[in-house]
């Protein structure tokens, strides 16, 4: 089996281009499901970027294109992320990595084909029952939230039955980024509960540039996005722990996922008093 892990030979800076497509190139062959997603990310995002300045109708306030891009960028980071990490389970794991590939692979593709047809039409696609058509995609979308909450339940399960390979640092910082992920997942189902994002007024009013999070009541997604990319933040600290300080690194890597785990749950508390992150008036 090959291994990608973070704990193998240092990046050189020199060379970075060149060590990023080696390890797409290994993501390549040990999961090529996650990997095509990526790429066909990749050619739906680069369509997005062509197509933003050349339309100029708006959703909730923003260019109709923005959220087609921040989705993508977000699916390319997620399923790159987490094939990397599951590569590195031992061989009994690897047929369930594989079912959870297949199931990740699935939702990702729905889900961002859903909000690519609505962008097209020139509409929202989360929270919209404008019309039976616009309620049956955001129901498949809400059917692929869970059947890749579901997935990543099981990941969790066996990077916790499993020891991923590394030292103990990043293998702690896999496990507790991926359980902070599932939290981060979870806590997107307050805004299916709420049926909008925002808290206190409604979706689509002031927001920080390029993001939309609200700057006049509380916004969900912010808290949302940390707990989710929890799964690149702390595989990468406890990573950098076990380099650096190696006898503390398990300790450290607890604490630093701890502390992150509490920034995204004064952000989500934050937002359900109706309070935004950054105020502007």
């Amino acid at each position: 089996m090959t291994t990608v892990s973070f704990s193998h030979s240092p990046v050189n800076t020199s060379t970075l281009p060149g060590q990023v497509r080696q390890g797409l190139r290994v993501l390549h062959q040990v999961n090529p499901v996650l990997s095509w997603v990526g790429w066909a990310n990749v050619v739906l995002l680069l369509l997005a970027v062509v197509l933003l300045p050349l339309d100029g109708r708006t959703v909730t306030g923003l260019p109709v294109w923005v959220k087609p891009i921040k989705f993508c960028l977000s699916v390319i980071v997620y399923v790159w992320t987490l094939g990397w990490l599951l590569a590195d389970l031992p061989a009994p794991a690897q047929r369930a990595v594989r079912r959870i590939s297949w199931a990740v692979a699935l939702s990702m593709v729905l889900e961002i084909g859903c909000i690519y047809l609505q962008a097209a039409r020139g509409t929202s696609s989360h929270f919209n029952a404008a019309t039976a058509f616009d309620g049956i995609l955001f129901s498949v979308m809400g059917i692929m939230i869970m059947v890749n909450t579901l997935a990543i339940v099981a990941a969790v399960w066996l990077v916790w039955r499993y020891r991923p390979y590394g030292p103990a640092g990043y293998v702690w910082g896999v496990r507790l980024g991926l359980l902070l992920f599932l939290i981060g997942s979870v806590l997107g189902g307050m805004m299916i509960h709420l049926n909008q994002h925002t808290v206190g007024a409604p979706d689509g009013g002031p927001g920080l540039p390029g993001l939309g999070w609200s700057t006049r009541a509380g916004d969900l997604r912010l808290a949302h996005f940390l707990g989710l990319h929890a799964l690149q933040v702390v595989p990468l600290l406890g990573w950098w722990l076990a380099r650096r300080l190696p006898r503390r690194a398990v300790l450290l890597t607890w604490l630093g996922a701890a502390g992150y785990a509490g920034l995204v749950a004064f952000l989500f508390v934050q937002a359900l008093h109706g309070q935004p992150f950054i105020a502007l008036r």
